[in-house]
Order: structure tokens, then sequence, then C-alpha cells
């Protein structure tokens, strides 16, 4: 059995996880403070959350530096590290994957089991992140060799699985090309849980400067998958923050997009829309542009098109990352004393 911990930041690690476990021969057992999302039919664990603040003010998070967050006398936190240890103890999985948490892959790792840490793009030479990338025993990259990490150690590089990215659409036929209705081309907005740093009068501000285009708003943590893939079929152009999983669900419809930073830890946007651009694939921009820029914008998107997304995900992302996760070695199951 392999567990696979996912961050309760919005919604891209547990459709990750749900993807790639689709993908596995062996039984997944879900490890997050979200709760057991609707169409999962495997075992699934609710963590205590660790960030509360009804305890006051939270005390020395990083432990000196070492971490990102372990706040001192935190009740939440050392429950919820009880509940992993039972967990390992009780079910005695075989390898877990961490999407993402330094502190519950180091935790994973001190109890005796192997873990792959999904990476992500940014700045990520920092010791906490050291510390987790070092003792893994493979790292989980969603996009292509060579779009990130040109500064990672190799110790790093020699054990990393570049899948490409990894989107519930994953081996679906690309969406056709739209017939747009006269002269009037499609936008999509394709904005995502995580945190939103451009609001709807920004929005309205760039559609009201682009006659000729026609802009809709999509929510994908809300849309079902049949809706989106529907949305993003019929889009001239999409417009899309840089969450790994918002730019996996364009590149596998295969659509003309501009990708726009939002305020991430480690620079973990910045990264992906700068590599975005440099690789021509999509229009990546680092703020949301002006109103008056937004023709020029919507213009280069839509000349570059969307097939070179096919350089960021071949569609078996997830197909790859099972493949790996099945071949990793298995190890000797000596945790009954």
């Amino acid at each position: 059995m392999i567990g696979y911990y996912a961050h309760h930041q919005g919604a891209g690690h547990v459709t990750r996880l749900q993807s790639v476990a689709a993908c596995l021969q062996e039984p997944v057992w879900g490890l997050s403070s979200l709760p057991r999302p609707a169409a999962w039919s495997g075992p699934w664990t609710v963590l205590e959350r660790d960030d509360g603040t009804a305890e006051g003010a939270p005390q020395d998070v990083t432990a000196g530096g070492v971490l990102h967050w372990a706040p001192v006398g935190h009740a939440g936190l050392s429950r919820r590290m009880t509940q992993l240890a039972a967990w390992v103890a009780g079910h005695r999985p075989r390898l877990v994957v961490v999407d993402v948490s330094v502190e519950v892959a180091l935790f994973i790792r001190l109890m005796g089991i192997p873990t792959v840490v999904v990476a992500l793009p940014g700045r990520r030479l920092d010791p906490p992140h050291r510390l987790a990338y070092d003792s893994a025993a493979a790292l989980l990259a969603p996009w292509p060799e060579g779009a990130h990490g040109q500064d990672w150690p190799t110790a790093w590089t020699e054990k990393t699985w570049h899948v490409g990215g990894i989107s519930r659409f994953d081996g679906r036929a690309p969406a056709p090309r739209p017939g747009s209705s006269g002269s009037r081309r499609r936008v999509l907005v394709l904005w995502g849980s995580g945190g939103r740093s451009v609001d709807a009068a920004a929005v309205a501000g760039a559609a009201a400067s682009t006659p000729g285009w026609d802009w809709s708003e999509r929510d994908p943590v809300r849309a079902p998958a049949v809706d989106l893939w529907a949305d993003l079929a019929a889009a001239d152009v999409v417009v899309t923050h840089g969450g790994q999983n918002a730019v996996a669900e364009v590149a596998a419809a295969r659509r003309p997009a501009v990708v726009v930073a939002q305020p991430r830890p480690f620079g973990e946007q910045e990264a992906t829309v700068g590599a975005l651009d440099r690789l021509g694939i999509a229009v990546g921009l680092q703020q949301w542009p002006a109103p008056e820029r937004w023709p020029a914008v919507l213009e280069r998107a839509a000349g570059l098109g969307g097939d070179g997304w096919g350089r960021w995900s071949s569609g078996e992302g997830a197909r790859r990352a099972a493949e790996h996760l099945s071949r990793l070695d298995r190890i000797p199951q000596d945790l009954s004393a």
C-alpha cells in the first residue's frame, strides 16, 4: 500500500493525488487536512489542522530556520503528528508520496518509510527544502526536464522523475480547435482556489479593453470535469494563473494561453510562468497587465497557438508517475515490533 499526503492549500494537490492514484495497481491511502473527495473510493485519513490561531500567536514556527512550520506548543500539530505515527505503525505503507510538506516528509522518513516528495518550482535551496529533498527516495517533478531545477544539486536531479504536467484530463485527445461564431473570439479566465490576487474589477477592465473578445470565467474547483473540458474546448485563449494544476489542465486541452503569476512562497508561480514564456509555450506574465495591454497580449497568445503544450505535457503524466512509483524498490516491512 502507498500513502499519499496532499496539502490543504487550494485543490491542486488533492486533484493530483486522485489522478496518480487512478493509474496505480495497488491501494492508495489518502492523507490530508481536507475532507475525503466525493469521487475517492479508497481509505482516507483527515488530519488535524496545524494552522489554527485559537491557541494564540504561534511561536518559533521554523525551529530556528530548520523547518517551515512547527509552532511550539501547538496542540493541533501534536495531534496531527500523532495521527501520522499511528497510521504508519498500524498500516505499514510501502512508501509515502508527500505533496507537499517538509515536516510531513521528514516525519514519515524518520519512521523508516521512504518518501517520494512532489517537487515544486521556484527557490528550493533553503535548509528545510534541502532536508526534505535530500532525504527523499525520489523527487516527482510535474513538469518536463529542462523547465526548472537548473540550480539544483546533482544529487537531486539524478533522482528526479520528470513526468510532465499531471491533469485530470490525462489520456484525452486534445480539444479540437474552437469555431468561434462570427468575428468574435472567446477568452476563458480559469482561476483556482489557492488564494487569489486578481479581483473582478481587473478582469472586467481587461474585458472592456478588448472589443471583439467575449470573456467568461470558471472556477476549476467548482466546475465538473465535463463542463470545464467543454469550456476549454470552446476557448480561443485561456487566461489562468501559474499553479501547477491549472497549467496542466490547459496543457491537456492544448489551448493558447496567458499565464499570470500569483504571489506564492519561494517564487513558485513566477518560476512557472517564466519557464512557459522562455520555452515559447504560452505568454507568461509576472503580473496582471494594465487594461490597455490586453489586446496585444491576447493576440500574442493566439499567435503562439496551443501545440507547444505538447512539450509540457504528454497527456500521460499521471500514468508515468504511477509507473515510477510502482518500480521504486520495495523495502522490508519489519514494523511489527
